[in-house]
């Protein structure tokens, strides 16, 4: 599709009719095809897309289908791209739009709440109470890019205003595909208690939130920071990235250890992010009276919850939905200013069109996969031409 007269573009950023974009036809099959290049709306500009990072909801969604909803229901066989961990190079502006440059990279957040709920006019654009409606007669404006609109796994994108970050040229595309996952684990801190200085912070499971939930807490200043897994590998790049302590349940009692190194009171806040059949009872028993445990892992079945427990020590629980509350700001913040080096969660990268091979990696942890990018070519051949 050609873009619109009212639509920015620049010679530099030539923008085709069509692009190539993965699509998801029934649950777990993907094909490469041609789509027509999406043009930016009012409030919206054109991404070209130079890398994405591939999340354990990505995996989901490809072959459960939840929690992506399109036009209201399952994503299967609806045209959708998947996809969701993305950064690129601003080539196109909507009318309009003069908050952003064509040529700008940013990486983005997945959330574009409506704008006109309570919710979204609290800030809380991820409990957005207009979610999935973005379609038809029932269309306000919604967007969640790779849930309930197209996402990264493609050559371009829309995105909202609303959701681009600036990424500095100190920062690398794959680093920066990170920003969102970091900015998930700023969210969660930001809803437990904000700036964490001198208080101690659990977070269990060392996948990537879970490492860059121990590397945001201990730039926020927690003390100590405390990292619990079963892989010791992932443990010491927690310990690289901030952890104090690190503890393998396989080999030691999590809750022993954690009241251990918390002088036997307990810790402030738990992190939940590895949504084990106990964690949240774990959880609990790790905290001191009057703590907060904050809920970022989706649990494969539904656990029984000691909730006596939690009442009688005034415990507090907080479910997050993705980066909310513009957590990416502080999290790509953070990242420029080397707090972290997140480059450490990277492990792999492909190109675009290998990405079910790229999919396999990241699914059944080959090579002890944990973040994996994947990359298209398109990019980096436009920024040689430019050199």
């Amino acid at each position: 599709m050609a873009m619109s007269k009212e639509v920015k573009t620049h010679p530099d950023y030539p923008v085709p009719e069509t692009m190539k974009a993965w699509v998801l036809g029934d649950p777990g099959e993907l094909t490469y095809v041609d789509k027509p290049v999406p043009v930016p709306k009012k409030a919206e500009v054109l991404v070209r897309i130079d890398a994405v990072a591939i999340c354990a909801t990505d995996l989901e969604i490809i072959h459960h289908g939840p929690p992506a909803m399109i036009e209201g229901g399952e994503p299967f066989n609806k045209n959708f791209t998947p996809g969701h961990e993305y950064m690129g190079t601003v080539v196109a502006l909507g009318p309009g739009v003069d908050e952003y440059e064509i040529g700008e990279r940013v990486t983005v957040e997945i959330h574009a709440g409506c704008g006109q709920c309570k919710r979204c006019r609290q800030g809380m654009y991820t409990s957005c109470h207009n979610y999935g409606k973005n379609y038809g007669d029932v269309d306000k404006g919604h967007r969640a890019n790779g849930f309930t609109t197209d996402g990264g796994f493609g050559e371009y994108q829309v995105n909202n205003i609303n959701t681009l970050v600036h990424v500095d040229d100190s920062m690398s595309d794959e680093e920066a595909t990170l920003v969102v996952t970091a900015g998930t684990a700023m969210y969660g801190l930001t809803e437990l208690g904000g700036l964490v200085a001198g208080e101690s912070v659990v977070v269990t499971g060392p996948g990537p939130i879970g490492l860059m939930g121990a590397a945001v807490a201990k730039a926020l200043g927690a003390q100590p920071v405390i990292l619990t897994g079963t892989r010791d590998n992932r443990l010491e790049i927690g310990r690289k990235l901030g952890a104090d302590h690190v503890i393998n349940v396989r080999n030691e009692d999590a809750v022993e250890k954690v009241r251990e190194y918390t002088g036997g009171k307990g810790a402030d806040y738990v992190v939940e992010c590895s949504g084990a059949p106990n964690s949240m009872n774990e959880a609990a028993l790790m905290l001191n009276r009057g703590g907060k445990i904050c809920l970022a892992a989706f649990p494969g079945t539904s656990p029984e919850i000691d909730v006596a427990y939690l009442v009688r020590n005034n415990i507090y629980v907080y479910g997050i939905r993705g980066e909310g509350k513009t957590a990416t700001h502080r999290a790509e913040a953070f990242m420029r200013q080397k707090r972290f080096d997140a480059g450490l969660i990277h492990t792999h990268t492909f190109d675009m069109a290998d990405l079910p091979e790229a999919l396999r990696y990241a699914k059944d942890r080959v090579e002890d996969a944990i973040k994996v990018v994947v990359r298209n070519k398109h990019a980096a051949q436009q920024r040689a031409a430019a050199e």
